[in-house]
């Protein structure tokens, strides 16, 4: 199973990024998929998760309006569109699935890849 994160990188405030997510090893249309960040000292947090279908979206109030998480389950590939950045985006991005579902809770995603870096100067 492999995760593989990428796009993230240096940003002003302000402008956008678009990270991806590969997913190999495993059946994708079968899983739900999330994005967490861990900003340097603090925990990993939740920024959105899409269902295996895609019909439905879920984000944290801090990225609502700002972020879009979508996918391509013919590409195996999940992405999320950040607009908008802010100096509190800068992080360390973490791609999950999840299998059937599609949650804000870390603990219940099986797979995970190893991050990417995204940051945000003011």
């Amino acid at each position: 199973v492999q995760l593989q994160a990428s796009g993230g990188g240096l940003v002003q405030a302000g402008g956008s990024l678009r990270l991806s997510c590969e997913a190999s090893g495993f059946d994708f249309s079968d899983y739900g998929m999330g994005w967490f960040r861990q900003a340097p000292g603090k925990g990993r947090e939740f920024v959105a998760a899409i269902t295996w279908s895609g019909d439905s979206t879920y984000y944290a109030d801090s990225v609502k309006g700002r972020f879009t998480i979508s996918r391509d389950n013919a590409r195996n590939t999940v992405y999320l569109q950040m607009d908008d950045l802010e100096f509190e985006d800068t992080a360390v991005y973490y791609c999950a699935a999840q299998r059937g579902l599609a949650t804000r809770t870390p603990d219940w995603y099986n797979y995970w890849g190893p991050g990417t870096l995204v940051t945000v100067s003011s």
